[in-house]
């Protein structure tokens, strides 16, 4: 219970803006052999796209702070990171799972107000996908 909950909490962190590093306990706990590959799977999607929805939620109420000093980022990134999801739209969320700029790509589809159905849809996919990936070349290797 305890590896699928620090599993659930290290996917969560991961897709925050967050660093943390989901892949590298899910490769351990598959090499360690004591949980079936498709529940760490499920657990390590479930905990990112978890993680990735908190950056959507961010997302929707984020421009109401634009002016604070504090603000992360200027008008000017602002403007090109809802011109850049504007071009590539909603599929750009199969992406989501990219380093360094997949949870970015979340908070901006929040910001954008994507639907939520469609958000969940494109993130799970490409979460899952890429934990499906990876398990595979884990398991392949040991």
């Amino acid at each position: 219970m305890i590896s699928y909950l620090g599993l659930w909490l290290a996917a969560f962190l991961a897709a925050t803006l967050l660093p943390a590093q989901s892949e590298a306990v899910l490769a351990a706990l598959l090499v360690a052999g004591d949980h079936p590959a498709a529940a760490l799977i499920a657990v390590a999607t479930f905990g990112n796209v978890l993680g990735s929805l908190v950056n959507w939620v961010l997302g929707r109420s984020l421009l109401r702070w634009q002016n604070a000093r504090w603000f992360p980022v200027n008008d000017r990134q602002l403007d090109r990171a809802q011109g850049w999801y504007r071009r590539y739209g909603r599929w750009s969320l199969l992406g989501s799972w990219l380093p360094i700029v997949g949870d970015p790509l979340t908070l901006v589809a929040g910001v954008m107000k994507e639907p939520l159905i469609p958000f969940l849809l494109l993130v799970t996919c490409a979460k899952g996908l890429r934990y499906i990936i990876l398990a595979g070349l884990v398991l392949a290797w040991i």
